[in-house]
């Protein structure tokens, strides 16, 4: 009989990256309905470090 294979299986032969996933908030304001905006993405940066030299 063949080894079922289980999901920690499958997890152990993926190659991890060394990227980090962060999730950055800006705010916008809107002059047409004269109310803020908030606008989320995800950012994927080589360490945490990188985020002080970046503009959004």
């Amino acid at each position: 009989m063949a080894k079922k294979q289980t999901f920690a299986d499958k997890s152990k032969t993926k190659e991890k990256d060394d990227m980090v996933s962060i999730k950055c908030v800006v705010s916008v304001f809107d002059e047409d309905t004269q109310s803020w905006k908030f606008r989320e993405k995800m950012v994927r940066v080589k360490s945490a470090a990188d985020l002080a030299g970046m503009k959004f």
